[in-house]
């Protein structure tokens, strides 16, 4: 099982980088994680579609169509989810008549320095995914207040609990891919 995780943050300490690290040592057997840094893509312009997509939007195209699913961390700006994130849904989400992203899973999670852990912009996602019919996992939900607290200097995850609950959250995640591969099986029978 193929997962790409996707950081919302360009920061080259970020929490929500970590915690895709972090999901990568705790996945369940029978997945993988490949982190892909969202800093080489152009800011989204139509005009740049033609004659055909840029290299490094062409490349995270092929990533996100090779894996069965998207894992999502990010941090919480102006009560929203970051623009850079959001840059590349557009551009995943490109031409809308071919979009990667119809019923393609996805799960989200976010790290915060305060005390909302990325509610606001979890919610703020969820509706952008919601219009490109994307198929969220729902529960459980990791939304990580005082991210400073929960890692060391280094970027490791060291609050057990946390490590716990984000097991959890990747084991439901997996759970929730088989069935949407299933329903794909069934489908095409």
């Amino acid at each position: 099982m193929k997962i790409l995780g996707i950081s919302g943050s360009l920061r080259e300490k970020s929490h929500n980088t970590a915690l895709l690290k972090a999901a990568q040592e705790l996945k369940p057997e029978n997945m993988e994680i490949e982190i892909y840094s969202l800093k080489d893509l152009p800011l989204y312009n139509s005009d740049l579609e033609k004659p055909e997509f840029p290299e490094s939007v062409i490349r995270f195209k092929e990533l996100i169509s090779e894996s069965d699913a998207l894992l999502i961390a990010t941090p919480e700006y102006n009560y929203s989810f970051t623009g850079v994130l959001k840059n590349a849904i557009d551009w995943a989400s490109r031409p809308s008549s071919q979009s990667l992203l119809k019923k393609k899973p996805y799960a989200l999670m976010g790290v915060s320095g305060g005390m909302s852990g990325t509610i606001r912009s979890q919610m703020h996602f969820r509706q952008v995914a919601a219009h490109l019919d994307m198929t969220a996992l729902n529960k459980p939900e990791v939304y990580i207040p005082f991210g400073g607290k929960k890692f060391d200097e280094h970027g490791n995850l060291t609050d057990e609990a946390t490590r716990d609950h984000l097991q959890k959250f990747l084991n439901a995640f997996r759970e929730l891919i088989f069935s949407v591969k299933s329903e794909k099986e069934i489908s095409l029978n």
